[in-house]
């Protein structure tokens, strides 16, 4: 068994459980935000309820998301101690922000949110919904920060030699806002503003098609749907910006998305194909001519880089990278569909029961997304852990052995299998419980016992 194998197989379950959550809890807790201050100015009975409902919702997923992320941290430590004490001196400034500046923003509010209620006015309600948004915002942004600056490191001078050398911080600002920091995070947080208005449509559908808490889950389809449409359409507008940087500072990558091995004038877009590694060539392609170059360059007779060009050992898994960017940008064009179908349906969406099966169907369409689009950025960075500076079959802790190594993916997995069956349980307790009912004309914070 290869430990360096071992170390990135541990990481990636790790990292691929903890982003299930932060995605779709940052959409959440904007609509949370809409609630509470629709609560707060109109003191209607719906938005009470709901406005009990969702946190609680949020809650759950975010106490997984935490669970989860904790093991991340301790890994840089034990299975990439190379790694760490190569970029610490960068890498661990933007942790520590996240943690000073974002969690503990968001945790102390979130206490409000959940245990709060009764306990403060509403007013203040809503602002302790809008601190957790912006903290689960902000703390995606050091985050993203952290990564971006491994897949185009600048701002730094590389200090010390052998076992000691190591990359340290010359311009805070200019390392903070590395060339792939901005255009990464405005597409994971349209992402992520998309999950969390699908998953909240999807609920109402369900409800819908199971015809209970009515006015409920017509409000979630209403507000989660019109957020969903409106990210639908900026995920590939701020997926366009990031394919340009992409094509500017990591060009291995994009050929490696578009399983292009020459140097080609004219690239056209690959809608789908079966990349042939050994024969260097794209299988029965299915291509729109020129619009690559022209998406990339604004010119479509440019030329876009072939892997060629690059040495055979420093070329990503280029069927992995291939498929999962592919078929992240499939399911983006189904969200497309899927959304402004309830839109152009206008009221019938409510009513409509081919829309509202195919929205309740496909709710966890967009974790798929996520992990996909995930998996890509990462396969395509490959042979790198920080791009150009330090190979990750460099970056692994030597003194851990693969047993080690082992039992301790199976031991993560035991523990994540056990939140996942934990959260499901706890969530279809949550959602076959459905929103408290709700009485025209009771105060807010009194609900009668009526149903809808």
């Amino acid at each position: 068994m290869d430990p360096v194998v071992l170390a990135r197989t541990k990481f990636g379950l790790s990292a691929a459980m903890h982003f299930l959550f932060p995605p779709v809890t940052i959409g959440l807790a904007w609509l949370i935000v809409y609630i509470t201050w629709k609560r707060w100015k109109t003191g209607e009975p719906i938005w009470e309820s709901m406005s009990r409902f969702w946190p609680r919702i949020f809650g759950l997923l975010f106490a997984a998301g935490v669970a989860s992320g904790i093991t991340l941290e301790f890994q840089f430590g034990t299975d990439w101690s190379t790694y760490s004490r190569y970029v610490g001196d960068i890498f661990g400034s933007p942790l520590a922000a996240e943690g000073v500046f974002s969690f503990f923003l968001e945790s102390f509010f979130l206490g409000v949110l959940i245990l709060g209620r009764e306990r403060v006015s509403k007013k203040f309600y809503w602002f302790s919904a809008l601190m957790v948004a912006i903290g689960s915002t902000l703390s995606a942004f050091w985050i993203i920060v952290a990564n971006s600056w491994m897949q185009t490191p600048t701002a730094y001078r590389i200090v010390g030699e052998g076992i000691y050398r190591r990359a340290e911080l010359t311009n805070f600002w200019a390392a903070l806002f590395n060339p792939s920091t901005l255009p990464r995070y405005f597409h994971t947080i349209s992402a992520s503003l998309f999950t969390g208005g699908f998953f909240m449509a999807s609920i109402g559908a369900w409800y819908l098609l199971r015809k209970q808490h009515q006015e409920f889950a017509r409000r979630s389809l209403q507000m989660g749907l019109i957020l969903a449409a409106i990210f639908s359409l900026l995920i590939p507008i701020t997926g366009h910006f990031h394919a340009v940087q992409v094509a500017k500072t990591q060009p291995a990558k994009l050929a490696a998305f578009e399983a292009i091995f020459e140097d080609t004038a004219g690239a056209g877009l690959v809608i789908w194909g079966f990349p042939d590694v050994e024969n260097r060539t794209l299988r029965f392609p299915i291509r729109i001519p020129k619009l690559l170059s022209f998406l990339i360059n604004f010119d479509p007779n440019s030329v876009i880089p072939g892997l060629e060009r690059f040495p055979r050992e420093e070329w990503p898994p280029i069927r992995r990278t291939f498929y999962s960017y592919h078929i992240m940008i499939l399911l983006g064009v189904w969200f497309i569909f899927v959304s402004w179908w309830g839109i152009f349906l206008g009221k019938r969406r409510f009513e409509n029961s081919a829309f509202l099966k195919t929205l309740a169907f496909s709710i966890a369409l967009p974790w798929v997304a996520l992990q996909l689009g995930w998996m890509a950025a990462e396969f395509g960075r490959q042979p790198w852990v920080v791009y150009g500076l330090l190979k990750t079959k460099d970056a692994v802790s030597v003194v851990v052995p693969a047993w080690q190594l082992l039992l301790s993916i199976i031991g993560l997995a035991v523990i994540y299998v056990f939140i996942l069956a934990a959260l499901i349980y706890l969530l279809r307790r949550e959602f076959l419980r459905g929103p408290e009912p709700v009485v025209v004309g009771v105060p807010a914070g009194r609900l009668a016992t009526k149903e809808e």
